[in-house]
């Protein structure tokens, strides 16, 4: 598998990374949707250049802190219903690229109680912080 930190862009970062974060929010377009909220698992893929993140005096203030991206996501989620993963998973991503130290980020979003038979339905967005 091709890691995007092989990518000649990355070559000098490190991969930050918020594993299988779920929130309940108020998300979809449909009207049974828009009665409560569901499950939605959300991914993010911080990419920061290694001179902006390798800590000399092992102090937080030398790294990107992880609360920063739950925080966002939080935030935007409190903003209120959203009809499509794509504009979340859109809104989250060009958070966390605003981010001064970010050069790319990757945000997925799945929501694993659409279908029975299968285990999620989603989305992943992935862009540098110069693209957006």
């Amino acid at each position: 598998m091709y890691s995007l930190l092989q990518h000649p862009r990355l070559i000098d970062c490190r991969r930050l990374f918020l594993r299988n974060y779920e929130v309940w929010i108020n998300i979809g377009v449909f009207d049974f949707e828009k009665r409560g909220e569901q499950r939605v698992v959300i991914n993010v893929d911080l990419y920061v250049p290694l001179a902006q993140s390798t800590p000399t005096a092992d102090k937080l203030d030398e790294v990107l802190d992880y609360d920063f991206i739950r925080r966002a996501i939080a935030e935007r989620v409190a903003r209120g219903h959203i009809h499509l993963q794509e504009t979340l998973a859109d809104d989250v991503l060009k958070t966390m690229l605003a981010h001064p130290h970010v050069r790319a980020a990757s945000v997925s979003t799945e929501k694993p109680d659409v279908y029975p038979d299968c285990d999620a339905v989603g989305v992943e967005v992935f862009a540098f912080s110069e693209d957006v």
